[in-house]
């Protein structure tokens, strides 16, 4: 299959992450899959949810949304309809599931920790750039935490991205585009940590059923992507 930015079937979209991209967070970056771009930001907040309180344990959790300009049609903000869109709590809900998952919520205190993840341009994969994105601003933003006192260690258990693989025109592909995920007949998102540890696994057949052959063949896909993305995460972190 001939992909439309030219890449092989196993090849990721070009990856660019800009640490530090706003002032004000403790960690903050812009990360660029191909033409998607989020910025990711991370907060601190001294307090927890009251299932939380009186435990000594801390929280991290998510919000994700899309920007009017981010897609070719305006997109109405949530706040102009007066609730949130059922999509954007589904994936800031995966977020937080999945930063939760390689973070060891008992060196936090009770603390919580927000991270914000903004579309500025989607060209698909945007919960899978949200993840790979916010993991990075939340070890600048844990180091920094260290730093200043707040915490006594790094609370991160070990490294974690996200991916996108599917079967588009009966073939198997990794990292789709926007136009290939409107084409595709199988649809994955794949979150795994540095050794491979499965985080969550969301797919779907959107038009034909898929085999296990098949499914086994996209999770190894993915976990190869996945390899990858962690790569360029410990390059731009400097580790």
């Amino acid at each position: 299959m001939v992909r439309i930015d030219k890449r092989t079937n196993e090849d990721l979209r070009s990856i660019k992450i800009i640490r530090n991209y706003l002032k004000y967070p403790l960690g903050s970056v812009l990360i660029e899959m191909g033409e998607t771009k989020v910025i990711c930001s991370i907060s601190l907040e001294d307090k927890v949810p009251p299932f939380l309180k009186g435990t000594n344990q801390g929280w991290l959790t998510a919000e994700y949304g899309m920007l009017p300009g981010s897609t070719p049609e305006r997109r109405i903000r949530d706040i102009t309809k007066g609730m949130i869109n059922g999509r954007s709590q589904e994936i800031q809900r995966l977020i937080g599931r999945a930063l939760r998952a390689v973070v060891d919520l008992t060196k936090l205190g009770e603390r919580t920790i927000w991270i914000d993840a903004d579309v500025i341009q989607a060209d698909g994969g945007t919960r899978t750039a949200a993840i790979s994105g916010a993991f990075v601003a939340l070890v600048d933003a844990f180091n920094k935490l260290k730093k200043e006192g707040v915490i006594k260690e790094i609370p991160i258990k070990e490294f974690l991205a996200a991916v996108s693989v599917g079967i588009v025109d009966g073939e198997i592909i990794l990292d789709l585009n926007a136009q290939e995920d409107m084409r595709a007949e199988v649809d994955f998102n794949v979150v795994m940590t540095e050794s491979f540890k499965i985080v969550e696994i969301q797919g779907t057949a959107e038009k034909v059923p898929f085999t296990m052959e098949q499914l086994q063949k996209m999770l190894k896909l993915a976990q190869k992507g996945i390899s990858q993305i962690i790569e360029i995460q410990k390059r731009v972190l400097g580790l």
